[in-house]
C-alpha cells in the first residue's frame, strides 16, 4: 500500500506542476496542454507496465521511456500555435537524443538478456509499478523545459540579439553533452564486446578522465536544452529549470552513480587497479590534464 500512496502522490504532483508552468495560451479547449501531455505519459507507462507484468520482462522499459519523450515533444509541436526555429531546435534535440539513447539501451538489454536493475524489483508488482511511475516522472520533468518553450517559442527573428545568442549557446552545450554521451557509450560497448576484457572495468578513452562520462554528457545536454528554452520562459515557467536539476539528482544521488558504484565495489573493491582508478579519476567532472 505504501507504493500505491507514493504512485498517487507522484502523479498528482506532476499534474499540478504541469498546471503551474503551462503557458496561458497553450490550451486544448479550456484545458491546459502540459497536464494533458503528462497524463498521457503516465498512461503510456501503465500500458508498458501491464505488458511487462504479463510477459515477465523489463526489455521494453527503456524504449518505452524514449517513445514517451518523442510522443510528448511531438504532441507539443502539434499543439503549438506555430513552430519557430527555437521550437524546431528543441524538437530536434529531444527526438535525436531519445532515438539514440532508446535504441542503444534496447540493443544492450537484448544482448545481455536481463537488466540487473529489475532482478529483485520484479518480484513485487507494486514495486515494479512504482518504477514505471518514476519513469513517467522522469519523462515529464526532464522534458518540461523543452515542452514549455516549444508551446510559446516565438520566431527567432523577433528575439533580441542577446536572446538569439542564448538559443545558440544552448544548442552548442547540448551538442557537447550529446557527443560526450554517445562517445562514452560506444567506448564502453566496444570494451565489453572484447572477450579479453571479461571481468575488467573500463579505464580508457573518456573513462580515463571521468568515472561516469556518459552521465556527465546526459547532464550537460539537458542543461543545453534548458538554456535553449530560456528566452521563451516567463514567470512561473522558469520552474522548468528543474529539468537539468532533476537529471543531475537522479544520476548522482538516486539510480545512476550510487547503484553502479555499489556494484563496482562488490566486483572490484579489492582490486589495486580499481582502487587506484578511484583515487585518481574524478567521479563526474573530468580531469583535463594528467
Amino acid at each position: 500500500m505504501k507504493q500505491m500512496f507514493i504512485i498517487g502522490i507522484v502523479i498528482t504532483l506532476t499534474i499540478l506542476f504541469g498546471v503551474w508552468v503551462n503557458p496561458p495560451s497553450a490550451t486544448v479547449g479550456e484545458w491546459p496542454v502540459l497536464p494533458i501531455i503528462f497524463s498521457a505519459v503516465y498512461v503510456v507507462q501503465a500500458i508498458g507496465f501491464t505488458h511487462a507484468v504479463r510477459h515477465n520482462t523489463e526489455h521494453f522499459y527503456d524504449i518505452t521511456g524514449s517513445v514517451s519523450f518523442i510522443g510528448a515533444i511531438g504532441a507539443a509541436a502539434i499543439l503549438a500555435q506555430s513552430l519557430s526555429l527555437q521550437g524546431g531546435l528543441l524538437l530536434f534535440m529531444v527526438v535525436m537524443w531519445a532515438l539514440r539513447l532508446g535504441s542503444f539501451l534496447f540493443t544492450r538489454v537484448t544482448e545481455v538478456g536481463e537488466d540487473q536493475r529489475f532482478r529483485k524489483i520484479k518480484r513485487s508488482k507494486l514495486r515494479f509499478a512504482l518504477v514505471w511511475t518514476l519513469q513517467g516522472l522522469w519523462v515529464s520533468l526532464t522534458s518540461s523545459a523543452a515542452l514549455t518553450a516549444l508551446l510559446v517559442a516565438k520566431p527567432i527573428a523577433t528575439l533580441s540579439p542577446a536572446a538569439s545568442i542564448v538559443v545558440w549557446v544552448g544548442v552548442a552545450v547540448w551538442l557537447i553533452g550529446f557527443l560526450t554521451e554517445v562517445i562514452a557509450d560506444r567506448q564502453k560497448a566496444t570494451f565489453r564486446r572484447n572477450s579479453a576484457n571479461a571481468g575488467k572495468f573500463i579505464q580508457t578513452g573518456l573513462w580515463s578522465r571521468s568515472r561516469h562520462p556518459n552521465y556527465l554528457g546526459e547532464i550537460v545536454l539537458w542543461i543545453g536544452v534548458a538554456i535553449t528554452a530560456s528566452p521563451a520562459l516567463e514567470g512561473a515557467q522558469w520552474l522548468v529549470w528543474v529539468s537539468p536539476l532533476f537529471v543531475y539528482l537522479l544520476l548522482t544521488r538516486l539510480s545512476g552513480i550510487p547503484t553502479l558504484a555499489l556494484r563496482a565495489q562488490q566486483r572490484w573493491g579489492d582490486d589495486p587497479d580499481y582502487l587506484r582508478y578511484m583515487d585518481t579519476t574524478p567521479r563526474l567532472l573530468p580531469k583535463i590534464f594528467g
